[in-house]
């Protein structure tokens, strides 16, 4: 009697095992087709969980490696190049490269068999104007990276490809790693500001406090300087960064200056711009390169930029100089 008991319990818990599958696959069916709303506020109806993910924008594709996405094939950047943070990622998982950006070619697409198509609405590797051509392939999504962290932008991929678990472990095991580099580091005293150093004769865009390497820097704990609005030198509007003339370079006032783009050679020629002799950071010394990779900020290369203060200014550095982050 007792071994008909146990074999009875057995069957009663496979069966239910494989009720709470078939009822989790339900689930998983039920999610698609799904709707996305696009950036221009179109939809687009994605009919199934994408498997080739084709991606006409390389900045956007260092979130999809981020996230594991699906993808298979990318543009590069306008040299015919992925972004370094994540080229080795890339031809790991044998993403095919495919035009620069600025270009589209569409027999190309067509013979990726992409079932899933992302473009930017802006920026040099938007490809917007072929956003009819390219439906005509596969469904295709608009998204604007602009203006955005890489982790809202990966929300948005997670919904229209169905890794949205996938998004949240990623973003989780990021802000992990950041809260643990916070505590790892000593911050200079006063603020900091973000400049990318181009001298005398071109913009010298200078990141808000409110932009993506703002924010990243904040989370560290550094209080970042954001420059004046008014010293915008075009028409565009202001999301991450104040393009300003060189000479308001001289009106910053933080004891710190990180530079993008820019390693310690960089930071050289800025300590040793005659021009900007007299900035609070450059009598005290304190004017660091955030990292070849930091101007565009995803996972890898925040990442590199989180991983390049730890190094400057861990728990080895001057600490008569620092006050401790809590």
């Amino acid at each position: 009697m007792r071994g008909v008991t146990i074999k009875a319990l057995w069957g009663g818990w496979l069966l239910l095992g494989v009720a709470m599958m078939a009822s989790s696959l339900a689930l998983a069916v039920d999610d698609w087709p799904r709707t996305f709303t696009n950036v221009d506020g179109s939809e687009t109806t994605i009919p199934g969980p994408p498997r080739r993910i084709l991606s006409t924008s390389v900045t956007i594709t260092g979130t999809l490696l981020a996230i594991d996405a699906p993808l298979v094939a990318s543009a590069t950047s306008a040299n015919g190049h992925f972004f370094d943070q994540w080229e080795g990622v890339a031809q790991e998982r044998g993403v095919q490269r495919l035009w620069p950006a600025g270009s589209v070619d569409l027999e190309t697409a067509y013979a990726v068999e992409p079932d899933l198509i992302v473009v930017s609405a802006s920026g040099a590797d938007s490809a917007l104007a072929q956003v009819p051509s390219l439906q005509a392939i596969a469904p295709t999504i608009v998204l604007d990276y602009g203006g955005q962290t890489w982790q809202s932008l990966a929300r948005q991929l997670g919904e229209a490809s169905g890794l949205e678990d996938q998004v949240d472990a990623k973003l989780a095991e990021f802000d992990d790693y950041l809260a643990q580099s916070r505590y790892k580091i000593s911050v200079p005293e006063g603020e900091a500001n973000i400049i990318s150093y181009n001298g005398p004769g071109a913009p010298n865009p200078i990141a808000l406090s409110d932009g993506v390497h703002g924010q990243l820097l904040q989370a560290l704990g550094f209080t970042i300087e954001s420059p004046a609005r008014e010293w915008q030198s075009d028409a565009n509007s202001a999301q991450d960064f104040v393009r300003a003339q060189y000479e308001y370079l001289t009106q910053m006032r933080a004891p710190t200056t990180f530079l993008l783009s820019a390693g310690d050679e960089r930071a050289a020629a800025f300590l040793d711009d005659p021009i900007l002799a007299n900035l609070p950071s450059v009598q005290a010394g304190q004017v660091y390169g955030l990292g070849a990779n930091s101007f565009r900020i995803d996972f890898f290369s925040a990442t590199e930029v989180i991983d390049g203060i730890v190094e400057r200014f861990g728990a080895n550095h001057d600490d008569d100089r620092r006050r401790s982050v809590q």
